[in-house]
Order: C-alpha cells, then sequence, then structure tokens
C-alpha cells in the first residue's frame, strides 16, 4: 500500500509493511511479516503518531509527503523503541520546525538514541494539546512494555493511539481495519506477540486498562496489526483477557527427546490427557518448534507438562531456553507436571522439578523420571500424573 489510508475524514494511516525481517527483535520469527503504523492528523495543526524503523524510512516519507506536504506542526512519540522512532531523524532533516512531543522518560530517551536534545515539547499525564477542532490527551502508561510509553486520546474522534498496545505480528495485506480483515487469521499472532514481549509486564498493562476504562474509545489505532473501527472492544477484550492470565482448559506438552524415550513419555501422556477428557492436548517438541510459539500456547492453557532428558547432569538445552524464560516471564496460574528420562545419571528432571516448585504455578505429583525408557511401572506412574493432572484442571474450570 504506497498512499495513505484515511481513518476519519482528518485522520490518516501512513504504515509500511514488512516482510523482509526474520526475526522480530533479532528472536522472534515472522513468518507472516509485521506493519509498523504511522498515524498523521490534518487539523489547524499537522501531527504526525509515531514514525517506523529505519530501514523502511524511505517509502515512509515518500507516503508522508503525499500527504503532509511541506508541513509537520508536532511528531508525537508514544513509544521509543526503533522500530517506531527510526525514522525521527530523518523527519527532522525535513521538518526542521518539528517539536517533538514526550513524556519525561522519552526525553531522555531521544537524547540516548538520537543525540536529540532541542524541539521537544515534555508532557505530563492527562495533559492537553490543542491542535484545532480537536485535542490530544496524554495517558502515560509506564512500562506497557517500556518505561516512557504512553498513550493520545483524540478527543474528536475519538481515536486512542495506543502504541505497542492492543498490537500483533502480521502484515496488513492489502486490508487495515478489522472489518477488512480476516481477524481469525491475526489472533494467533496478536497472541505470540503478547506472550512473549508484554506478558512480563501484564500488571501494567491492566494498570493502564483501568486507567483508559473512563475513556468513550471509538477507534484503536496501535503501531503493530490492524486499525479497530468496528470493534475496539474485541481488542481491548483480548488484550484484558491475556494480561489478566486467563487461561483455556488444555495441556500444552513441551518435550525435548534425543534418542525418543522422552518423545514415548509425552505421546503417551498425552493419550491418557485425552483419555481423560481433555480435549485440547498441544505437543510440541522444543528442538523444532520456536520458543516464541511454546510461550504463547502455554500463556493459553492451563496445563503444562515439561519433559526433558538428562543433557550433561541438567536440562536438555531447548527445554532449558525454555524454562529460564517462563521463569522470567513470570508465568503463573497454571498447573505444570514434569516428566523424563536419563542415561547413566539424572539431573535434567530435578532441575525442572524445581523451577516448578519455586514459581506461582501448581505441581502437580507425581514427577516422572526414568532410566532409559520408560517400563510398565514407569508408564503407570506417568498414568498417575495424567490422571492427577485432569483432576486439577477439572476443579479449576469448575471454580
Amino acid at each position: 500500500m504506497d498512499m495513505p489510508v484515511p481513518v476519519t475524514e482528518k485522520v490518516f494511516w501512513i504504515g509500511v509493511n514488512d516482510r523482509e525481517t526474520h526475526l522480530f527483535e533479532g528472536l522472534w520469527p515472522l513468518p507472516h511479516g509485521v506493519s509498523y503504523n504511522s498515524y498523521l492528523i490534518k487539523d489547524e495543526k499537522v501531527v504526525l503518531i509515531d514514525t517506523v524503523k529505519f530501514t523502511l524510512t524511505g517509502p515512509y516519507l515518500e507516503k508522508l509527503r503525499k500527504l503532509a506536504g511541506g508541513k509537520i506542526d508536532y511528531l508525537v512519540v508514544n513509544h521509543m523503541e526503533p522500530d517506531h522512532s527510526g525514522s525521527i531523524l530523518a523527519l527532522r532533516d525535513l521538518y526542521p520546525d518539528m517539536q517533538i512531543v514526550g513524556n519525561k522518560r522519552t526525553e531522555k530517551m531521544l537524547f540516548d538514541f538520537y543525540g536529540i536534545v532541542d524541539g521537544i515539547k515534555v508532557v505530563n499525564e492527562g495533559e492537553e494539546l490543542d491542535i484545532g477542532t480537536r485535542k490530544l490527551i496524554f495517558h502515560l502508561t509506564p512500562m506497557v512494555h517500556w518505561p516512557e510509553t504512553m498513550m493520545t486520546y483524540d478527543t474528536k474522534d475519538r481515536i486512542l493511539f495506543s502504541g505497542d498496545a492492543f498490537g500483533g505480528f502480521r502484515t496488513l495485506d492489502g486490508g487495515i481495519f478489522d472489518d477488512e480483515l480476516d481477524i481469525s487469521t491475526y489472533r494467533d499472532e496478536i497472541a505470540r506477540y503478547y506472550a512473549n514481549i508484554v506478558a512480563k509486564f501484564s500488571p501494567m498493562v491492566q494498570s493502564a486498562l483501568k486507567k483508559l476504562a473512563g475513556l468513550d474509545i471509538r477507534v484503536v489505532c496501535s503501531t503493530h496489526g490492524p486499525v479497530w473501527r468496528k470493534d475496539p472492544s474485541y481488542i481491548i477484550k483480548f488484550y484484558d483477557e491475556l494480561s489478566s492470565m486467563g487461561t483455556e482448559n488444555g495441556v500444552v506438552i513441551v518435550y525435548g527427546s534425543m534418542y525418543g524415550n522422552t518423545k514415548k513419555m509425552a505421546d503417551h501422556l498425552a493419550r491418557k490427557l485425552s483419555e481423560g477428557g481433555i480435549e485440547k492436548v498441544i505437543v510440541h517438541d522444543a528442538s523444532k518448534t520456536h520458543l516464541s510459539y511454546l510461550i504463547r500456547d502455554i500463556w493459553r492453557y492451563t496445563g503444562i507438562a515439561i519433559g526433558t532428558p538428562t543433557y550433561n547432569t541438567g536440562i536438555y538445552p531447548p527445554i532449558d531456553a525454555l524454562v529460564h524464560f517462563m521463569q522470567n516471564s513470570r508465568i503463573s496460574n497454571h498447573v505444570i507436571g514434569v516428566f523424563g528420562s536419563c542415561g547413566w545419571g539424572g539431573g535434567g528432571v530435578k532441575a525442572v522439578e524445581e523451577y516448578a516448585r519455586s514459581s506461582s504455578c501448581k505441581v502437580v505429583d507425581p514427577v516422572v523420571e526414568v532410566h532409559g525408557e520408560a517400563k510398565e511401572e514407569d508408564l503407570k506412574r506417568l498414568d498417575e500424573l495424567a490422571e492427577n493432572m485432569v483432576m486439577e484442571l477439572k476443579e479449576l474450570s469448575c471454580k
């Protein structure tokens, strides 16, 4: 899309699609790409809301020139992460009189990232900027998901420019708005984005949602993903569900296996869970499936079963990475089962169990570790683990 798209009569989407980047932040796969959304308001004052990643500055500025011409009065920076601030220096060259609007923490980051020290208008919580027929009101939302993040509310069109909040992976392929897109194709990528990038800061997301509760929001304009004009409550409710750590009844089994022994245990456990009435059982091989998909599904379902072989007296490396990320993300409100195998000496299962018991999740017994291949008595203990997980999940679903 090489032309601006009207959101309302005076507000325009001027974002870009990134189909070239393989790993977002050098970490998260982008099989369906990602959009960087920027917006322009043409009132008595011309206001730009956020910019785009520096690798796409060229096509972005071409689109902006067609719409803004030779004048931009203000650039509102809701978020300083470089995929949204990366075109600031190029914009200053084009529009030297443009004032940059941000909060006190934004001001420091403008210097840290780009050496900018002048032409900055610092705003505080609830402060208004009169731009003609409308006012922009600034709401500070620290740690959603950086310390300087804020959101901007347009009082005339009742648009919330939300920064990274309410965003997700996946490019905007022709359609821009929720009523032009098959939102079901975006939901999993919104969840993966949230679970891996924002989830650690869920309490701050909840605080931000409470702060926004009194606003009449007719449109949500995030910096990634669709513009929500038909049903903005959909994405707000979805983020509320994600940040309140509400889960669905189901079990995610994640295992690593070098020679197939732990894999056989995972398959056996999956069958027993299914026989116990758990309809949603997802099995992932951590050696093949990227961490971001594992975390997305773990964030979604109440039950987790982690299987590891012992590797050099410790956790199998792909499972170790998973456990470390779960610990850092403060995964809670789950029930966890632990199983695995070892050859000549243990250590892997014990280390996963130690993590599980130190977390805010409930560990389901028994923890099952076998030497070599699981024998009949080992499978009986796996059956017991499955039965106990089913019981825990049924109890939780009744609450």
